[in-house]
């Protein structure tokens, strides 16, 4: 089982993979959108086949309030595409996966501080951020997916 974490940006998605016990994740890259986080739709259901993703956590950027504003709608529209895009390969018999993945979005206000922060702290200079920033903020936001779901099942399990 592989989780995908997906940080939407406007020059780059980035991505990040879970490994198979669900308990660590890590960088997968970035796909370059120019402006528009819809062109990394067909990268990304590569990756789900490439890879037999069984979830995407998508970061739901909302305001610091909590609130959603356009970029939180960009988002949900964003997950709609997906999730009807894979559909359509899927019935299609284009698609190496049975059905879609099940796909959820998770706040993910304040994973860009965190990301450069960790960035930091892996002594890479800040110049150097950029290309690496939207990546770790899918981890950030993978990794927190999979923190939760190992507590709930601890929790249930107790």
């Amino acid at each position: 089982m592989v989780w995908l974490g997906v940080d939407l940006g406007d020059a780059r998605v980035g991505l990040a993979l879970s490994d198979p016990e669900l308990t660590f994740a890590h960088p997968a890259g970035n796909v370059r959108v120019f402006g528009d986080s819809f062109q990394a739709l067909d990268d990304v259901i590569g990756v789900i086949e490439d890879e037999s993703v069984e979830r995407v956590v998508v970061g739901l950027p909302l305001q610091l309030d909590g609130t959603e504003g356009k970029s939180a709608k960009k988002a949900r529209r964003w997950v709609a595409n997906l999730t009807k895009r894979m559909q359509d390969y899927i019935d299609a018999g284009e698609c190496a996966v049975a059905q879609v993945p099940d796909i959820i979005l998770l706040d993910e206000r304040l994973t860009t501080v965190s990301a450069h922060r960790q960035l930091i702290d892996a002594q890479l200079g800040t110049r150097k951020h950029r290309p690496f920033v939207d990546q770790q903020s899918a981890v950030v936001i993978l990794q927190t997916a999979l923190d939760r779901a190992a507590h709930c099942e601890e929790q249930n399990s107790v």
